[in-house]
């Protein structure tokens, strides 16, 4: 009879404590707060992320697999050890960001953090962000919690990884095995996805996409469980490889151990180097800094790297407070953002960073480690679960009524009531979206290049061709020309009327163009406009698409110049410019958040126009002077001239059109 005494199931494996992966989780977490806070010095420090999920699923897997193989896996004892491991800091962060947001966000900027702590409480982060890819979206420095996304493939990986091991130990199946399945699987999904530019977002975003991240832990915690054998089994296939002779003994690998250590650090550093946000990432990039996580770790504790570097005093304080830091870093520097209306200076935004460092050093102290260790563990997490639904509920709600327009007049001094009717609610954005598209003879959709309709009468032509900024002109075009012209339009989602032009993230570009132009071939249009957000193309390549138009005999050619653009939407950049001044007073123009690009770039397409004979008008000549740009015609909202930062709300597109030339 055996008498050995079973393990208890409260009791998981836990790997034994290395100094070194505290010290590589340093290092992740520095390089990412690093690309954060200084982009362009650290391009490639968001790979930062995939060594976190590397040693993510070489932890979360010793455990799961030691405690199987003892038979001692508790999920409820996993879960336990996971929210109070997640939840404290991650619920104070949420709070601080919700209660910062009350009295500084204006009401679109606040519904959207509390749909993102909403999506953070549920941790599905990850799938918010990527449905909020469109156009329109605001930009990412603008989302306090845009970092949350990382932490919601983490939690669908230990909501899902524990469930298909206890399965698969079940079934008495090969644990590695189901491990390189899984991560083969994902990797092929992520390079497919990450090169096809309907799927590109979705490859970032993901979690079948990030998986084989977290399954190079997974292997590598799977080996080092089972290292003794697999050693055995090493210098077996050796000694009949070599010969009698050879004896090989596992002290002559050290020199192997520290050259793995060594070659893993150099694919991380030469990987925050080379790498930047213009690659297609993850894809095969996210093997660099994937490998080299593996290789640090799997070096050992010994090695030379792992054991005088990473494990220093230093690194591995950092890598301590590591967790509070990735949350608290990232809505500072966003909330500085928000409230300068621009990027903010290097000192703002190095303050910024020692301010989360500060903030991570007390989280960890005085909430995590209280809350992770000690008695109680059951009821603190119970805890954790409520206060997590509470503030789930609190950020949907603030999401449900359009980010709490009451919180207006607390805002006191800073927001005057004459500001507060110029404030836009998603259903004015609703309205005014469906006021451009009313009457469109086509609209392109960006599911189909071909997908387009005509309205059927014997006006003649008016196309208007371009991305967004092409679209937003129809409301004037219409006041303007629609009376004895047929206004055609055809947008396509950021792709402006440049031939030959496939751009990451902009599906469909060329095929919709080279389709446009072969309409345009055969039922030639009596004038063909071209506008787009010129400064974020390759510009100067109109030219061939002005040739193209010429060669097949069009002649009456329009080249809108850019639309002037603010920072931040128009309606934040008079709050702060109220805030400044203290005047309360809302200019009829001003040059306060007025981004310079599209003034830099006037007079040369200027040029281009006059170069290729087609008639070019400058959209900054008819709302701008020496006083600054037209910000608004009246006192409400929809009066403004942009319900952004550049794209025109009805009221402007038909005073700009109405200043058009009418040949």
């Amino acid at each position: 009879m055996n008498t050995t005494p079973r393990p208890h199931p409260e009791h998981l494996t836990h790997p034994k404590y290395r100094a070194d992966i505290d010290g590589i989780r340093a290092i992740a977490i520095l390089i990412v707060v690093g690309f954060h806070a200084f982009p362009t010095l650290v391009k490639g420090g968001f790979i930062g992320v995939d060594i976190f999920f590397v040693i993510s699923g070489f932890l979360i897997s010793t455990i799961i697999i030691g405690s199987l193989e003892r038979n001692s896996f508790s999920f409820i004892t996993f879960y336990i050890r996971r929210i109070r491991r997640i939840f404290p800091a991650l619920i104070l962060v949420m709070f601080a960001s919700f209660a910062f947001g009350w009295y500084t966000l204006l009401a679109d900027e606040y519904k959207q953090l509390g749909k993102h702590i909403a999506g953070g409480a549920g941790f599905i982060s990850n799938f918010i962000l990527w449905n909020e890819s469109g156009y329109f979206d605001n930009i990412a420095e603008t989302k306090p919690l845009l970092h949350l996304w990382s932490l919601g493939v983490e939690e669908q990986f230990y909501f899902i990884w524990p469930l298909l091991l206890w399965f698969a130990w079940k079934l008495k199946l090969n644990l590695l095995s189901i491990a390189v399945l899984v991560g083969v699987i994902s990797f092929a999904l992520n390079v497919y996805e990450v090169h096809d530019s309907t799927w590109s977002v979705a490859a970032f975003y993901s979690p079948q996409t990030r998986f084989w991240e977290l399954m190079a832990g997974s292997v590598l915690a799977y080996m080092a469980l089972h290292r003794q054998s697999a050693i055995s089994r090493r210098n077996d296939w050796l000694h009949s490889l070599l010969g009698k002779a050879v004896r090989v003994q596992e002290e002559n690998y050290k020199t192997i151990h520290n050259i793995q250590s060594v070659g893993g650090a150099l694919l991380i550093i030469v990987g925050v180097i080379v790498i930047n946000k213009e690659n297609h990432f993850p894809g095969w990039w996210a093997l660099m800094p994937v490998i080299g996580g593996v290789l640090i770790i799997s070096a050992g504790a010994h090695a030379w790297l792992n054991r005088v570097v990473l494990s220093n005093r230093v690194l591995v304080w950092f890598g301590l407070i590591s967790f509070p830091l990735y949350l608290w870093h990232w809505p500072l520097l966003s909330f500085a953002r928000i409230l300068g209306g621009e990027t903010p200076s290097p000192a703002i935004r190095g303050a910024a960073v020692l301010l989360a460092i500060a903030l991570a050093w007390l989280t960890y102290k005085l909430v995590e480690s209280p809350i992770r260790f000690g008695k109680y563990g059951q009821a603190k997490s119970i805890v954790m679960i409520v206060l997590m639904i509470i503030i789930g509920g609190v950020g949907y709600n603030c999401y449900e009524r359009d980010g709490l327009i009451f919180r207006l007049k607390y805002l006191g001094s800073r927001l005057s009531k004459e500001l507060q009717t110029l404030a836009w609610t998603e259903h004015d954005y609703k309205e005014l979206l469906k006021k451009w598209h009313e009457g469109i003879c086509s609209f392109k959709s960006d599911t189909d290049a071909t997908n387009t309709k005509d309205c059927e009468d014997d006006k003649p032509v008016i196309l208007i061709w371009g991305d967004s900024y092409a679209g937003h002109l129809y409301p004037g075009y219409k006041a303007s020309f629609g009376k004895t012209n047929k206004i055609v339009v055809k947008t396509s989602y950021l792709c402006a009327a440049i031939l030959n032009m496939e751009i990451k993230d902009r599906p469909l570009c060329k095929e919709f163009n080279d389709h446009l132009m072969e309409q345009i071939g055969k039922e030639k249009p009596n004038k063909v406009v071209l506008a787009a957000d010129w400064p974020i193309y390759d510009w100067k390549k109109v030219e061939g698409t002005i040739n193209q138009l010429h060669k097949i005999g069009i002649k009456n050619i329009d080249l809108i110049g850019s639309i002037p653009q603010w920072n931040d939407s128009l309606y934040k950049q008079l709050y702060l410019k109220s805030r400044l001044d203290e005047s309360h007073q809302i200019p009829y123009r001003m040059t306060f958040g007025l981004n310079q690009n599209f003034i830099q770039l006037e007079p040369q397409l200027s040029a281009l126009a006059t170069q290729l004979g087609v008639n070019y008008i400058s959209a900054k000549n008819i709302m701008c002077n020496e006083d600054g740009c037209i910000t608004r015609f009246g006192e409400t909202g929809d009066t403004l001239t942009t319900f952004d930062g550049a794209h025109l709300t009805e009221m402007a597109s038909v005073f700009l059109v109405s200043k058009f030339p009418r040949n």
